[in-house]
């Protein structure tokens, strides 16, 4: 049998310890960076909107920040809305009359009025203008992708990215907010001009006569909100759903009233009889979350658009094509 000095046993002793000692402080080193990365994980679910039940127990509900922040640019950008479609309807400009609003929206709008009460004329007015603003706002910046100011760039992106989306939504979200940390921070004229000229040229032409030059103040303050909301919703991960992202929708004049699609605004004596009534104007978009599952594009409504029906507006409507809601 080999006997091993006892100096050689204790050095050899020694440097086991202290080995021993490293791999346990290496040991403990990954668990307390894995619990800090745990911890971090838990902490951006919660700001982003993830399902966390003890999130929820000690709040009281499932809203995120990232649903607070959403609320709140869209109340925001509701207001001016409705302060500019109010400012117009009491103020023309140039005189235009408000049968002349009326029926360019309608044009605008392919609806087609059976009937409209001559009495609350410039209360139809001002929502029509509402309806045929979200439609602008939805279409030309929430849905595409503003980050030039060159038309024809953005929607070349918003097909770029409609492509990676399809094949691997991972990549489209990735490439989604590179491509936004990149985009310009306030709309030009032309661009503000474009976005109401492209969802209502009849309107368009009433309200911006001299071109896409003269814009209205109030009007680029709508679309440069609009882009701000746009940019807050595309430029970072979707709540609780990095790969997903926002798209608006404007249900059509005419349109069927869902209730997981739609919040009415005022009241509705028809539904409440038990009757069927139709959208007379949606005053607000809703979004929608887009994801893909099994190659398949599924939407969920995160926040219902605001309507008001045909009763309450107190116009029937024909639709000139058959309805198709706008997603």
């Amino acid at each position: 049998m080999d006997v091993v000095p006892g100096e050689q046993y204790r050095y050899a002793l020694a440097n086991f310890r202290i080995a021993h000692e490293k791999v346990e402080s290496q040991r403990t080193q990954l668990q307390e960076q894995e619990r800090q990365i745990a911890l971090l994980r838990q902490r951006i679910g919660r700001l982003e909107g993830a399902d966390d039940s003890r999130s929820a127990t000690a709040t009281g509900g499932t809203s995120s920040v990232d649903d607070f922040s959403i609320k709140n640019a869209a109340s925001a950008l509701e207001r001016q809305i409705n302060r500019y479609a109010a400012d117009t309807m009491r103020t023309p400009p140039n005189g235009v009359p408000l049968t002349q609003l009326r029926q360019a929206v309608i044009t605008d709008m392919s609806a087609s009025p059976d009937h409209v009460s001559a009495g609350p004329l410039p209360m139809v007015v001002q929502n029509l203008l509402r309806h045929a603003m979200s439609e602008a706002i939805s279409e030309s910046v929430i849905n595409c992708f503003v980050v030039t100011n060159s038309a024809e760039a953005n929607v070349q992106l918003t097909r770029i990215h409609e492509n990676i989306f399809a094949k691997d939504p991972t990549v489209a979200s990735v490439w989604r907010r590179q491509t936004f940390s990149a985009a310009i921070e306030a709309c030009t004229r032309p661009i503000a001009h474009a976005v109401l000229q492209d969802a209502a040229p009849s309107l368009a032409a009433l309200l911006m006569p001299d071109g896409p030059d003269f814009v209205p103040d109030e009007w680029m303050s709508i679309v440069d909100a609009a882009h701000s909301f746009s940019r807050m919703l595309h430029g970072a991960r979707a709540g609780g759903e990095g790969d997903a992202f926002y798209r608006a929708f404007v249900p059509e004049m005419a349109g069927t009233m869902r209730p997981s699609e739609i919040e009415l605004v005022k009241r509705c004596i028809r539904s409440e009889r038990g009757e069927m009534d139709r959208v007379g104007a949606t005053v607000f978009p809703g979004l929608v979350k887009v994801t893909i599952e099994s190659g398949e594009e599924l939407t969920s409504v995160v926040r219902r658009a605001q309507c008001i029906c045909t009763c309450a507006l107190n116009v029937s409507w024909t639709p000139s094509t058959p309805v198709q809601q706008r997603t």
